[in-house]
């Protein structure tokens, strides 16, 4: 399985050649061939698809380097096996690394003696456990994927932060994030610098930044970046005798095994100041940095160790065989092999005998993007929580939402907000729970787009709403905050409404009752379509409100932090609907709950995420569209009638689809509901529930026939007629006959909100493997899938501990 203590000598440097500096003599890195995918997390675990496919690969080696007579010790060799993320003891005589050994699937905890002696196994189980660090009082923090949960836009699983013992026991969670946590970092006053990546209600690619928290998840907090889209700031650690971290910054949503530039960053004027990071690498393929001072770094580089100066300048340490190299080996994770002292200790500030923590805000009316917001105008809290996916399979959004979010999310409740704008609140522990400010009818007036966890029996604060974090709480006219003079608010449930909304379960029978008699296909009023009448992958109502714009949710921006009254119902013009002002459509209190709390958490289309990979035509299963419908020979008739009859209007300028999966080209991160391709869309040009009362056959047909007869093709000399005089036009046929085919593949396949749904097996197999289904359980057993869904978040809830 592997090799210890083997010394092989690969082109000793000569001695001498190190600047004098640089102070080390032996450092410790670790090889291996990269991660299968290309992103800087696909690297451990498998596939959602495909559990035998496998997004880690072979030839790990664990070694030591002694830089000044070049002699190469390979501590550990295995071909079939990987190694990542050593980390030195602060007595530099123990390696702390990540080990998957050949023939098994995990990665796991390990430790060696720093000359290759005394091997041993710390964690155990059927997760992986990867960029382990020692903490100042003894324990180890690290990445697991224990937390049960998988990337929400790609089809690999999550780890987030985890602390252990020195022997691997006590394994207790410190995050709640439903993204990666990465390569956690002691920092010279005690705390952890970590990579965290979150999307709540912006882009999913573009927001992966620098946080801190105390070694027990206490006090987590941004460091660096989290205002600016586009960069992966990953690998980060303190710079000796400075106010310095160096860190990678890769661009984009990061590049594979998180090469990019080296860059210092200076955080004395706040974290969302650009101008504080400076690239000092002259390129972005770099890896790993490790500061030996404040001048020269360790760095890898493809096959290479490399040091860097802060100039940018480089020179070879090491370079693989090139055998190895050849064969896709790479150099990661160099380490200098010496003493260090411990960072102070900060003393535990959790209890983990509690459920709960609490949350102090000074002034809801203090912070960034607060123009025009007056005191008293804000009067509660909703509380929401972001939830996990218990699997995942696919890159894009369809069937979560059209362009919005990928994530579902809890409606916990609200709590009060006082005249000076304080408020203090009991939270559960261990969730990622965000804000919405409301105002006196409950609509929103700021919206918090990110995520905070309180550990159980923390108590912590924050200054206003998107504070400014170079700003400390202002001392008003005031003693104490009037939320100080009571207890904790708990959470005040929101009465009849469901914690997670589901739209064709909960709005659309509000719909049924007040709006589909003037927005049925058959009148279409407005040129708006409200019945729940399902399309290739959305119903025509929750396409009409979310694509063309009637409800505005977070999308899939790259922005953050936006203006007050900008998203959610304030800015949500179907809420203007629903008063009694529009044609007396009128819904109670309870009905404008509803649609009031599915906009704020989010405007989700299903309920469950059983919903995923299954009920869609054109979907995006594998990340890549399903166009299988296009071999059908219904649909190539059709194509071939809508090339006829409706090309010669519909050029690119206004195209109309000739598929069910013809997604006319739209790209879904973001539509602009303006865009004429939205309104022409597959989605609403097929009714795959009532075939006749397609819009794709209903807009040419003649009025007198039953349809709207919008479609006239000029004709010179004679007044235009509709493309279609009646039903019984073979190209009219042709159309229906593909969208009943349509219809009868929806009906064998199956959608959530359809009789004798059965979810994606991988739904199936991953309930089983967290122990949410019995092992036993057959795919033609009944399920409930949104208790299954309830029983599986509440399975990662935070079990207080005697």
């Amino acid at each position: 399985m592997f090799q210890a203590a083997l010394a092989i000598l690969w082109g000793p440097l000569a001695v001498g050649a190190l600047p004098e500096a640089v102070g080390v003599e032996k450092i410790v890195f670790a090889a291996r061939e990269p991660g299968a995918g290309s992103h800087w997390y696909e690297n451990f675990g498998y596939y959602a698809q495909d559990a035998g496919a496998k997004a880690f690969r072979a030839r790990g080696r664990l070694c030591r380097l002694d830089l000044r007579t070049g002699e190469m010790t390979v501590l550990l060799d295995d071909p079939a096996g990987s190694v990542r993320d050593p980390q030195v003891h602060y007595d530099g005589q123990r390696i702390l690394f990540s080990y998957r050994p050949g023939g098994t699937d995990f990665f796991h905890l390990y430790e060696i003696q720093a000359d290759g002696r005394g091997l041993r196994q710390l964690t155990f189980g059927p997760y992986d456990d990867i960029e382990p660090t020692w903490l100042p009082d003894g324990r180890i923090m690290f990445c697991s994927s224990r937390c049960k949960r998988w990337v929400n836009c790609w089809f690999t699983q999550v780890a987030v932060l985890y602390t252990c013992d020195a022997w691997g026991q006590d394994i207790r969670p410190i995050s709640a994030n439903i993204e990666h946590d990465n390569t956690p970092w002691p920092m010279p006053d005690g705390r952890v610098i970590y990579t965290r990546w979150e999307y709540v209600d912006r882009s999913r690619v573009s927001f992966h930044h620098l946080w801190t928290a105390n070694p027990d998840g206490t006090n987590q907090m941004v460091y660096f970046g989290n205002l600016h889209p586009g960069t992966v700031m990953i690998d980060a650690k303190p710079v000796p005798e400075s106010d310095q971290v160096v860190a990678i910054f890769s661009p984009g949503h990061g590049k594979k095994e998180h090469a990019g530039a080296v860059t210092l960053v200076t955080p004395k004027a706040g974290p969302d100041q650009q101008a504080s990071a400076r690239q000092i690498s002259r390129g972005d393929d770099y890896r790993d940095p490790y500061p030996l001072s404040a001048d020269w770094f360790l760095v890898a580089q493809g096959s290479r160790i490399l040091l860097m100066n802060r100039e940018g300048e480089t020179r070879a340490l090491y370079r693989l065989p090139a055998d190895l190299a050849k064969a896709g080996v790479e150099c990661h994770e160099p380490r200098p092999l010496a003493a260090r002292p411990r960072e102070p200790v900060i003393p535990p500030r959790i209890a983990p005998t509690q459920a709960t923590g609490r949350l102090i805000l000074s002034d809801v009316h203090l912070g960034r993007r607060m123009e025009g917001v007056r005191r008293g105008e804000i009067k509660k809290l909703l509380v929401l929580e972001t939830l996990p996916k218990p699997f995942n399979e696919s890159g894009k959004m369809p069937p979560m939402s059209f362009g919005g979010t990928y994530t579902l999310e809890r409606v916990l409740g609200t709590v009060p907000v006082e005249p000076d704008g304080s408020a203090y609140m009991e939270l559960p522990a261990l969730r990622s729970l965000f804000f919405v400010a409301l105002d006196e009818h409950n609509n929103s007036v700021k919206r918090m787009m990110s995520f905070l966890t309180v550990m159980p029996g923390e108590t912590t604060s924050c200054v206003g709403c998107h504070e400014q974090r170079t700003h400390s709480p202002r001392s008003a006219d005031r003693a104490v905050l009037a939320a100080l003079r009571r207890g904790p608010s708990p959470i005040e449930p929101i009465e009849g409404v469901p914690d997670v909304l589901d739209f064709v379960r909960d709005v659309q029978p509000i719909l049924d009752r007040h709006c589909v008699r003037c927005h049925d296909p058959a009148r279409r009023d407005g040129r708006v379509v409200l019945a729940g009448d399902r399309g290739p992958i959305y119903s025509h109502s929750y396409y009409t409100l979310t694509a063309l714009g009637y409800v505005s949710d977070g999308r899939d921006r790259l922005v953050t932090n936006l203006p007050p009254r900008a998203i959610g119902t304030s800015a949500s013009p179907l809420m203007t609907l629903l008063d009694g002002r529009h044609y007396d459509a009128r819904l109670s209190a309870r009905e404008q709950d509803i649609v009031r709390y599915w906009i704020e958490s989010g405007a989700a289309y299903p309920g469950t995420y059983a919903a995923l990979g299954t009920g869609m035509i054109g979907g995006y299963p594998k990340s890549q569209l399903d166009t299988s419908d296009r071999s059908w020979p219904s649909s190539v008739a059709a194509a071939e009638a809508i090339g006829r009859r409706c090309l010669g209007c519909h050029d690119k300028s206004m195209p109309v689809p000739r598929f069910l999966s013809d997604d006319l080209g739209l790209v879904l991160a973001n539509p602009d509901p303006n865009d004429v391709r939205i309104r022409w869309s597959r989605h609403l040009m097929f009714n795959l529930t009532r075939p006749e009362q397609s819009l794709i056959l209903l807009a040419p047909l003649a009025a007198q026939h039953g349809g709207y007869g919008l479609c006239r093709p000029k004709d010179r000399g004679r007044v235009p007629a509709p493309v279609f005089a009646d039903t019984r036009d073979p190209d009219y046929q042709a159309i229906l006959a593909l969208c009943r085919e349509g219809k009868a593949h929806l009906d064998r396949i199956k959608r959530f909100d359809m009789p004798g749904f059965r979810p994606d097996p991988m739904y199936v197999r991953e309930m089983k493997r967290f122990g949410i289904l019995p092992r036993d359980y057959r795919p033609d057993q009944p399920i409930d899938v949104y208790a299954t869904d309830q029983a599986y978040w509440r399975s990662l809830w935070w079990a207080p501990s005697n």
